[in-house]
């Protein structure tokens, strides 16, 4: 793999999120990357959507200083009547504004970063992953989407004996992800759906291409942590869990099954974005629905972890 050693190696990260202890075993750091092609309507990472830098404006946090308004090459900022106006449909996402914003309404949502530099950033926290058994995550977006990016930091970071973790849609060629697994240590994948077209209608994509996946990571050996975010009116009955549950029960090595509490936290990204958060007031499974689901997955024979 001529990449995988590359510290030069190129990738647009969103953010480098430290001490997480929700991706993956013990503490870790999160790296998420931009991109992803699949559109779960209930996307709780909007920012990672798109495979290019993209500005985010946060109203409520703007305190019409201005000074973003010298900088803007196509003068989408301007002070009218003392308040700050933005005009999205004129802003290229150069960037230029966002360093001015020290009250960080202007933040620029993908930095192209070199492997190396993610590789060296990790490593700071190398104490932490040591005593608790964590290690390092690339999440998303969709890291396999910058395969030479993703395989040149987990090589870096294994190096240097961190653990690495992907998590990933699998929506991806075979080859892209063979790649991958010799230097992923944890896959955490997945799976809204064991039915095409409910998972088409949830995300835009049929499954076949990611339980076929499943299966040959499976095979591959690498421990797999399978994970549903359980969202009302997707997946939320106990068929739709039942089905995914014989599909991992039936995989050629046991595999961790996690059911995740569907959440809305992200209407003001969508909205600094510009987006319409199709999500918005759907409420989230209760507890009850949660029990009851974990119990049909158990039911099936897979081992099932609840958040």
């Amino acid at each position: 793999m001529s990449d995988r050693h590359d510290r030069s190696v190129t990738g647009i990260v969103t953010d480098v999120q430290h001490f997480s202890i929700h991706d993956g075993p013990g503490i870790r750091t999160t790296v998420f990357l931009k991109g992803c092609n699949l559109r779960c309507f209930w996307c709780h990472n909007p920012e990672t959507l798109k495979m290019k830098s993209e500005l985010q404006y946060f109203p409520d946090r703007c305190i019409a200083c201005g000074a973003c308004v010298p900088p803007c090459p196509t003068g989408a900022h301007a002070i009218v009547d003392g308040r700050h106006e933005f005009d999205r449909a004129l802003c290229t996402a150069c960037g230029a504004c966002a360093p001015t914003c020290f009250a960080r309404a202007l933040v620029m949502a993908g930095e192209t970063r070199t492997a190396g530099e993610i590789v060296d950033e990790v490593a700071r926290d190398r104490a932490f992953y040591e005593t608790s058994g964590g290690g390092v995550t690339l999440s998303g977006g969709e890291p396999l989407l910058q395969p030479d990016f993703t395989e040149a930091v987990l090589a870096g970071c294994l190096e240097l004996g961190i653990s690495t973790a992907i998590e990933t849609a699998a929506n991806v060629a075979w080859h892209v992800i063979e790649r991958a697994l010799p230097v992923t240590k944890l896959v955490m994948m997945d799976i809204k759906s064991a039915d095409s077209e409910a998972h088409r209608s949830a995300t835009g994509v049929p499954n076949e291409r990611v339980l076929a996946n499943a299966r040959r990571i499976a095979e591959y050996g690498v421990p797999m942590i399978v994970r549903t975010p359980i969202v009302p009116g997707v997946n939320d009955d106990e068929a739709s869990i039942a089905g995914i549950a014989a599909f991992l029960a039936e995989l050629p090595t046991a595999v961790t099954y996690e059911l995740l509490r569907f959440h809305m936290m992200a209407e003001a990204k969508y909205a600094a974005l510009g987006l319409v958060c199709r999500a918005a007031g759907l409420e989230p499974p209760t507890h009850e629905t949660m029990q009851r689901l974990t119990r049909v997955a158990r039911d099936a024979g897979v081992t099932v972890h609840s958040a």
